[in-house]
């Protein structure tokens, strides 16, 4: 027969009546369907208790790690995340009476909801960092959509022609790891990559530019970010906030802080104003989920760039394709990335 639920207190009470009736323990069975053990546990527990219990009795090997062996177990883990399966085994073994073995810590582990996951990659934020993402977060807790909307928002990205993002996964047997068909090939440096640079507000995407592939050269660097300010951020925010009431956006990159570049934005401050940004804020920045949007639809397609050329190509096609309901619910979600970072007091959020 096979393992049926628990019974309910009607069922209980039929299991009592018939044997209170006198029928046997198998005929019992047989006439309500529950097995032998079941009809004899209940009745023998209405007996000695005068009640019934609608748990079923227990059955298989008793557990090796009980509650406190539980506690014991979430302790070594708080203790040290990146332990090995082999390592909280044995640290959970040392004065132990009874030991358990690697399999049994695994069992444990996933009933109590622990699982091993990949670590969520975030930028190391530093004490100085972390107070002036506070000094950021609370001047602008109170700022609505309607503020987030006028604020302008860039950032640079760079695409690796052949990128392996770690998330790949086979399936093989054994004696396959070497099969042409298991295999994810590389190259030196990703096969090299094109750079580009974009902007976008609540209202538009701006333009995304490609910014060579020479960025060692600092020299360079700032020449080709005197050119965007002032061919493609000047003419995007006089254009969208025409009355002087936009804010820009961008990081602290050593480029931008350029005594040229900031000169001329100084030039420019009866325009716009730039946002004084706090330094390793990516999670801040809307424009991050939109290079993952970009990203993930380069691995999606049926035929990848063989080329940079074709990548760059690929990456324009991709930018100007984003729909408006995605870039503006980023932007909507200010007030809630302003919100994690006090919840998480300066640190790295969600």
């Amino acid at each position: 027969m096979g393992k049926k639920g628990d019974l309910s207190n009607f069922e209980g009470g039929m299991v009592v009546g018939a044997r209170r009736a006198g029928l046997s323990i198998s005929q019992s069975a047989q006439l309500l369907g529950f097995s032998r053990t079941t009809i004899s546990r209940v009745y023998k527990e209405w007996c000695a208790k005068g009640k019934t219990s609608s748990m079923r009795q227990s059955c298989g090997r008793k557990c090796l790690v009980d509650a406190r062996g539980q506690r014991r177990m979430g302790r070594l883990i708080q203790a040290d995340r990146r332990a090995t399966l082999t390592e909280i085994t044995t640290r959970y073994n040392r004065g132990m009476q009874q030991s358990i073995c690697e399999a049994t810590t695994r069992t444990t582990l996933r009933r109590m909801g622990y699982n091993s996951r990949r670590p969520h990659r975030v930028p190391l934020i530093s004490t100085t960092n972390r107070k002036k993402r506070l000094q950021f977060a609370p001047a602008h807790q109170n700022w609505t959509v309607e503020d987030w909307k006028n604020v302008a928002w860039s950032d640079e990205s760079r695409f690796l022609l052949r990128h392996s993002n770690g998330r790949v996964r086979i399936w093989r047997k054994q004696n396959e790891n070497m099969d042409p068909s298991c295999l994810v090939t590389t190259v030196q440096a990703g096969g090299g990559g094109v750079m580009v640079w974009g902007m976008f507000s609540w209202h538009t995407l701006g333009t995304l530019v490609p910014i060579g592939h020479r960025l060692n050269a600092t020299a360079y660097h700032i020449s080709i970010h005197n050119s965007i300010v002032s061919d493609h951020v000047h003419p995007f925010m006089t254009t969208m906030y025409p009355s002087s009431d936009g804010y820009f956006q961008q990081d602290n990159a050593p480029c931008h802080k350029a005594r040229i570049i900031s000169n001329w934005f100084l030039e420019h401050d009866n325009e716009f104003t730039v946002l004084k940004w706090p330094p390793q804020s990516p999670d801040l920045n809307p424009t991050e989920h939109l290079w993952d949007v970009v990203e993930r639809e380069l691995h999606a397609r049926d035929v990848h760039p063989t080329n940079l050329h074709q990548l760059q190509d690929a990456i324009l096609s991709i930018w100007v394709n984003i729909s408006k309901e995605c870039f503006q619910h980023l932007v909507e979600s200010m007030p809630r990335r302003i919100k994690a970072v006090l919840k998480a007091k300066g640190g790295q959020t969600p």
